[in-house]
């Protein structure tokens, strides 16, 4: 079973997937509405996050991910991030991490 994740940052990134949870994605481009992307500082590096703004939205690509797969994702976003379901412009239901 696979689950839909939105990203807009790091997990784009083919060497950050390997690494995360050992393999490289295909990824859909969409749209979340209702959110804004921002940076947050964690340490001495400076990511991307997204906040809820009803008047912007993000552009970021869809992935299919396992359920063990999300857990190993929850680990690698920290508790600087929290998980929720959204859903995208295409209409499809997705977990996002934010603020």
């Amino acid at each position: 079973m696979f689950n839909i994740l939105f990203t807009y940052g790091t997990l784009q990134y083919p060497d950050v997937q390997q690494a995360v949870f050992g393999r490289v994605t295909q990824m859909t481009p969409d749209i979340l509405d209702g959110f804004i992307k921002e940076q947050i500082v964690l340490g001495d590096n400076s990511y991307p996050i997204i906040r809820q703004n009803p008047k912007t939205f993000v552009i970021g690509k869809r992935m299919q991910v396992t359920p063990e797969e999300l857990v190993l994702i929850d680990r690698y976003e920290t508790s600087a991030y929290r998980r929720i379901r959204v859903t995208l412009r295409s209409g499809l239901s997705a977990w996002v991490y934010c603020e």
